[in-house]
């Protein structure tokens, strides 16, 4: 059993037993959190579409981590002007785990 499940403006397509990292959501390691914006779920040949969710889907994930990503470096140069911008950033997340489907 597979669903496709929307959060953080993105759409990931989960099985039992995958993990995934989405952006930041709230809660603490080892908690169990439920996702509630489930747009397809589908079986063997048997696929549910949601307009726009399916109707009494979930999906249970465990949070295995919250972290921040690796740094990447913002460099704004403008050449002839003496123009330079440095600056990092680490984009936070939260780790899943999921444990069932329901649909």
């Amino acid at each position: 059993m597979y669903a496709v499940i929307k959060t953080g403006g993105k759409q990931y397509r989960v099985a039992k037993g995958d993990s995934l990292r989405v952006e930041k959501l709230p809660g603490n390691v080892g908690d169990t959190i439920s996702l509630g914006e489930v747009l397809l779920v589908g079986e063997g040949e048997g696929v549910k579409v949601g307009q726009p969710t399916v109707a009494g889907a979930k999906v249970e994930a465990k949070i295995v981590a919250q972290d921040r990503a690796k740094k990447i470096i913002v460099f704004k140069f403008r050449r002839r002007k003496n123009y330079r911008r440095k600056a990092g950033h680490r984009q936070p997340f939260t780790a899943l785990h999921i444990t069932n489907i329901t649909g």
